[in-house]
């Protein structure tokens, strides 16, 4: 079935949604990508795919999820690396986090400032992963980040995880299988995943101090701490990142691949342009989106959510999948984004059934009439990845600035 996965930290919206589907080998005959993006060999250019995950089978995979590779090593060392790929890609939150289960490099582990371990709860809608903050030596393409605070989730060695973390009745999802990828790289458009609130607060409710026989407190995590986005650390790239993805011809394709473009007007690959350029709340990355006579204010752009995700009472939902819209046609909709710096622009987009997108193309890894209900907040307009099918899409980072403005924004 389609199963939406959301979590929220620092008030920053991150999406990381798997869909859960029926799904078989080979290729399909109909869908494919149109106007496909050749990946640039430049340094500061990596290869990103959408395809059925890295536990694909015939009846459990991955739909419209964004994937890239990445190098780790222990800090200092250039032979004691690992390159891990399935890492998903993810431009509404921060920072790298990788499953223990796909890790198999031993890494030095961040001490909270009373000398304990430093751990880090990660919330879903769904469920929850727990692990401790780790250091690594970062290599994407040919840009690096060195001394880089990473999460590793679902170490075996921080079994015991706070009630607070666990919720009700939420699932653990500290596995490949049920994460859905072997990672995420968070490169949205902030620095860190929590910053400042997480410096100063010791009950957070994202960073805790635990003893080597599993007894937790909240603690307050210094920003150098933190999991932090790894472009701000990058030599030169360091402003923000362009994902270019072909358009999706309907109903889907098996595959699609592009292009993660670190940099924006540093190299000649990446300058800026004429496209529409909308600056975001500098505290949450949310801009407004106006559908259906609703100024939606808690709207933001996100590679992680794996449809487009907003409410409208007068489009059928799902029986099987939850949370999904089924209408007995495709719907065709528009909205008007909106940024905070008043420039607007309206975008097309279709809402296909999902159970009969899915089940009738079980080979399909990227469908791009997707879509389905917010219900976390009624003022949401989620822009999921099938927003970037067809674009060329610039994530700003926030206090960096490019030829054409200061972040943190999105030019599309």
């Amino acid at each position: 079935m389609i199963n939406p996965r959301r979590t929220y930290w620092g008030g920053l919206a991150l999406t990381g949604l798997m869909v859960l589907g029926s799904c078989g080998g080979g290729d399909a005959p109909g869908g494919s990508s149109t106007g496909a993006t050749n990946v640039d060999a430049a340094s500061n250019v990596v290869a990103v795919v959408v395809d059925a995950g890295p536990t694909a089978t015939a009846t459990n995979s991955a739909v419209n999820t964004l994937y890239t590779t990445v190098t780790l090593c222990v800090p200092g060392s250039t032979t004691q690396c690992q390159t891990i790929d399935h890492i998903q890609v993810d431009t509404g939150s921060s920072g790298l986090r990788v499953l223990a289960q796909a890790l198999t490099l031993s890494l030095p582990l961040t001490l909270a400032s009373n000398g304990d371990n430093l751990l880090e709860c990660t919330q879903f809608a769904d469920g929850y992963s727990w692990g401790p903050v780790a250091t690594a030596d970062l290599q994407v393409s040919g840009e690096t980040a060195s001394q880089l605070p990473i999460q590793v989730i679902g170490d075996s060695a921080f079994a015991a995880v706070p009630l607070d973390c666990t919720g009700s009745g939420q699932t653990a999802e500290d596995t490949v299988a049920t994460f859905g990828a072997n990672g995420i790289l968070g490169i949205s458009t902030f620095e860190q995943d929590c910053g400042t609130t997480c410096a100063t607060n010791p009950a957070n409710g994202f960073y805790y101090s635990c003893t080597t026989n599993g007894y937790c407190v909240g603690i307050e995590a210094p920003v150098t701490s933190q999991v932090l986005n790894p472009v701000p650390l990058f030599a030169t790239d360091n402003n923000g990142t362009i994902i270019s993805l072909p358009a999706v011809s309907s109903p889907g394709a098996v595959t699609v691949t592009g292009s993660l473009i670190f940099g924006i007007d540093t190299e000649t690959n990446n300058a800026s342009g004429t496209q529409t350029l909308l600056t975001v709340d500098p505290v949450y990355g949310y801009f407004t989106t106006v559908f259906a006579g609703q100024s939606l204010s808690d709207s933001f752009l996100d590679s992680g959510s794996n449809g487009i995700f907003f409410n409208d009472g007068s489009i059928t939902q799902c029986t099987s999948f939850t949370g999904f819209y089924c209408p007995a046609a495709t719907q065709s909709l528009s909205a008007t984004l909106m940024g905070q710096n008043g420039v607007s622009t309206t975008a097309s987009f279709s809402v296909g059934n999902a159970e009969t997108l899915t089940n009738d193309n079980p080979t399909f890894a990227a469908i791009p009439a997707l879509a389905g209900t917010y219900s976390a907040d009624d003022q949401a307009f989620d822009w999921g990845l099938p927003f970037f099918f067809g674009r060329r899409v610039a994530t700003v980072i926030e206090n960096h600035s490019t030829a054409v403005g200061t972040g943190p924004y999105f030019a599309f």
